[in-house]
């Protein structure tokens, strides 16, 4: 393991072990010493599912209040009478066959790809290309989807996916290190919220069993429940 740097270990010593309230959590994250960089700040929750069951996956998309602070690249797979559209509402490529070809001849410089249904028969070609990559356009992230211009903005303007990972975890960026604490509040609160209203009807016990924040070179922060 690297060895911690001095700013680092300060950070740790004012990051009480104990849960805090999340206005309190996100004001401590703000009083950790800055850096150059305008950190990207996360939440991560920590769920009783069982990952293994397909009725516990917890996945989905969400767009913040106060947005991430962040743009993304998106590309449109879309009917030809769609995709001036698709480009208009940020889509930095458009286009069915073409850019399914495109793809598969290497090209990836893109974070999100939306699809229209109908669209879905070429783009499940790129199966083996997009899914380890978790690149590829799935209904229930909301990026396959017959609203394409819709979905192109919203995911453009930084809207979040998240999924589950094998240890029952949730990650998702809620906002940047500059955001207001209000801001920070309001996202992580919406966040929250759509977990909770996700629970599986299979989840026994407590759903959510442990929350925590940081910022990109910070030391975590517990929320309390």
């Amino acid at each position: 393991m690297g060895r911690q740097g001095k700013r680092y270990r300060s950070d740790i010593e004012k990051a009480d072990k104990q849960p805090v309230s999340l206005s309190e959590a996100v004001e401590r994250i703000k009083g950790f010493a800055a850096t150059k960089f305008d950190q990207s700040v996360e939440l991560c929750m920590h769920l009783g599912i069982d990952p293994k069951q397909a009725d516990q996956m917890i996945r989905g998309s969400l767009s913040l209040p106060h947005g991430i602070g962040a743009t993304k690249r998106v590309i449109a797979f879309c009917s030809e009478d769609k995709t001036d559209e698709a480009k208009k509402a940020g889509a930095i490529e458009a286009g069915s066959e073409e850019l399914v070809k495109k793809i598969e001849e290497g090209w990836m410089d893109f974070d999100v790809a939306i699809a229209e249904p109908t669209m879905m028969k070429f783009v499940s070609k790129l199966g083996r290309t997009l899914g380890p990559k978790g690149l590829m356009p799935s209904p229930k992230s909301g990026t396959v989807t017959p609203n394409v211009a819709e979905a192109v903005k919203e995911y453009a303007a930084g809207k979040v996916e998240f999924r589950n990972d094998d240890t029952g975890n949730v990650h998702a960026v809620v906002g940047k290190h500059s955001f207001s604490v209000e801001k920070l509040v309001d996202n992580s609160q919406s966040f929250i919220d759509q977990i909770n209203k996700m629970k599986p009807a299979a989840t026994k016990g407590q759903f959510i069993r442990k929350i925590s924040m940081s910022a990109t070179m910070t030391p975590g922060v517990v929320v309390a429940e």
